[in-house]
């Protein structure tokens, strides 16, 4: 469906055309805008430095941008659109122009026929973004982080389409990842965390994970997978109070580590006869106390399954 028509002060619409981003329905019309008639979002979920060498680069090379601009009247600036997808175009556009390169301030755009709900904005700039496959290295995480920001998680996670679970363990890699501040590349950042978040939750203390960055930082971890000699340092006592000390790094702590009692090669049979022993040493009055103990008798049902299906295994 077309037509043309002109809506208040903005520019003439010359076709009116219908699309489906995920749940919602724009409709919208092609045209170009000066770049001063338009206004970033700041609520917009991607987060940190804009400007781009590279992709003012580009657009000199292409004499201007290929992609337009999604935008949409203003809702308190008459006569002005808020940008809904294409920040960094609009930002590296204007670097351009300030630089005298006045043949990029005339902006492809696609203006839609309203100005949309925040949820509606949320939805369409996640589902542009998810199309293009343009999650960077720290994207995904990031945009979780800023959602949960300005929305809760509960609608955070439905814009998203994951569960609560999975959005709360996106936000922890980014809060992990703001700690690495003196990488040589800010975006290996997320590299890191996500190395961190994969040594076991119940030893990753906020002491821990302070020690860490804090290393990192100082340059004395250099490579984010050395980060899994923590999964042996951190249950040892010695080696992870080390680890912790001013002067522990991950070479050190791993000499403080106990060495590994290997099992006797009879070691079901010393298991066996420990539990014996065990069971004995029961007093008769503690067995008194544990008559009719339902979890006591459902342990019992479980070892007399586990100890015919080893009977029937050593018989076979």
């Amino acid at each position: 469906m077309t037509k043309s028509a002109t809506v208040g002060t903005r520019p003439n619409i010359v076709g009116l055309q219908e699309r489906r981003l995920d749940r919602t329905v724009l409709r919208t019309y092609r045209t170009k805008i000066d770049l001063d008639d338009m206004v970033p979002n700041h609520n917009q979920p991607r987060m940190g430095p804009k400007e781009d060498d590279e992709l003012q680069r580009q657009i000199e090379a292409n004499e201007g941008l290929f992609e337009p601009l999604l935008v949409e009247p203003h809702p308190d600036l008459p006569g002005k659109f808020r940008i809904i997808d294409g920040d960094r175009r609009w930002t590296n556009s204007k670097i351009l122009v300030e630089r005298g390169r006045e043949q990029y301030r005339q902006i492809p755009v696609e203006v839609t026929d309203r100005t949309l709900s925040e949820d509606e904005r949320l939805r369409v700039w996640i589902y542009i973004h998810r199309q293009r496959k343009e999650w960077d290295a720290k994207e995904k995480e990031m945009v979780a982080y800023r959602l949960v920001d300005l929305m809760g998680r509960a609608s955070a996670a439905n814009i998203l389409g994951i569960t609560v679970r999975e959005l709360d363990k996106l936000v922890e890699v980014f809060e992990i990842s703001e700690k690495f501040t003196k990488l040589r590349d800010p975006s290996a950042a997320i590299t890191w965390a996500r190395e961190l978040m994969g040594v076991s939750k119940k030893l990753l203390a906020p002491s821990i994970i302070d020690a860490v960055a804090k290393k990192v930082n100082q340059k004395r971890i250099t490579n984010s997978k050395d980060l899994r000699k923590l999964r042996t340092i951190l249950p040892d006592p010695v080696a992870r109070a080390h680890f912790l000390s001013e002067e522990g790094d991950l070479e050190s702590a791993q000499l403080r580590l106990r060495p590994t009692q290997k099992k006797p090669k009879d070691g079901l049979l010393t298991e066996l006869d420990a539990a014996v022993e065990a069971m004995k040493n029961v007093p008769w009055t503690a067995l008194q106390e544990m008559k009719g103990n339902t979890s006591v008798l459902k342990k019992l049902e479980d070892a007399e399954e586990l100890l015919k299906s080893l009977r029937k295994a050593l018989n076979d």
